[in-house]
């Protein structure tokens, strides 16, 4: 352990927002995993800068959770700095019409204010069980709707640790991408535009939504949710239900009987029977229809497909 970098992490970020060999299944929706070398929880956007500044300075490899439900580390664990960005910087504003949220606000809380105000467009992401940050970032999207559609700019730290507001069309999203991945940016905080719609309705369609959620997913069992981006043309899932691999188990990772696009962990599964099981679906998948699944799921450190 480096102690001098431990020391001025706690200098940035307070001696109780600093842990070292932080267990990361705690943190991460899958359950599963090896440790952080460095846990770092950040309260203000100048620590998150000063953190970050740190980490570019020293050379040490770093990474921006919120929620954790897109991202499995291995067992091994990650040899770096996680910077937290979740309840601590979560606060919620609403301007008439718009939101003005910071990165760690959950898209669920979000969602619930917007119906509170009868403000209505968000309704597709209240069961997305991420942070606006992450949501942001990869422009998540459920039922026909995603983050490029309703946000209106976007706060962010550059990679040298310099904050800027981007318009929304300056973003480049696209289906689970955007400038903040190309140019590894953080984001901070967001607005979201939404318009003025019918309380009851707005209601109505979010428990839709969640029933829908409900009834096709395995929520009951810890996953990251879809663990392959969806390829041009198909389903992940159903390549995957196609390829005769619902069910399918390595170790205490499964294939979900209910929803092929899910891998879950079954039965106190380690993040090697994850990743391998994902390796398992891809060979397949490729054998069967000549299509490459690639991985929504975000591994550290990076697996070699």
């Amino acid at each position: 352990m480096n102690k001098s970098l431990e020391n001025r992490l706690k200098l940035i970020a307070g001696d109780s927002n600093v842990r070292c060999d932080e267990p990361m299944s705690s943190h991460c929706t899958f359950r599963a995993g090896g440790t952080a070398k460095y846990y770092v929880i950040p309260d203000e956007y100048t620590k998150v800068r000063d953190v970050l500044r740190l980490c570019v300075e020293e050379n040490i490899p770093y990474y921006v959770i919120g929620n954790g439900s897109n991202l499995l580390v291995q067992d091994d664990g990650f040899d770096g700095v996680i910077i937290e960005i979740d309840s601590a910087l979560a606060e919620i504003e609403i301007n008439g019409n718009e939101i003005v949220a910071k990165a760690g606000a959950k898209l669920s809380k979000i969602a619930v204010k917007a119906l509170n105000e009868s403000l209505t467009g968000f309704e597709f992401a209240h069961g997305i069980p991420g942070n606006l940050g992450g949501a942001v970032t990869m422009n998540a999207g459920a039922y026909g709707g995603e983050m490029k559609d309703v946000l209106k700019w976007v706060k962010v730290l550059d990679n040298n640790g310099e904050m800027k507001t981007l318009k929304a069309e300056e973003l480049e999203l696209g289906y689970r991408t955007s400038i903040i991945v190309k140019e590894k940016m953080i984001v901070l905080e967001a607005c979201i535009e939404l318009h003025e719609g019918n309380r009851d309705e707005i209601e109505m369609h979010m428990k839709e939504l969640m029933a829908k959620r409900k009834e096709k997913q395995p929520l009951e069992y810890p996953s990251a949710g879809s663990t392959f981006k969806r390829p041009e043309g198909y389903f992940a899932g159903k390549l995957i239900q196609d390829a005769g691999l619902k069910g399918y188990r390595v170790g205490g990772a499964m294939v979900s009987e209910k929803h092929s696009g899910f891998v879950i962990n079954y039965d106190n599964a380690t993040a090697t029977d994850i990743i391998n099981l994902m390796k398992d679906v891809r060979k397949k998948v490729y054998e069967e229809f000549q299509v490459t699944l690639e991985p929504e799921v975000k591994i550290l450190p990076a697996v070699k497909w």
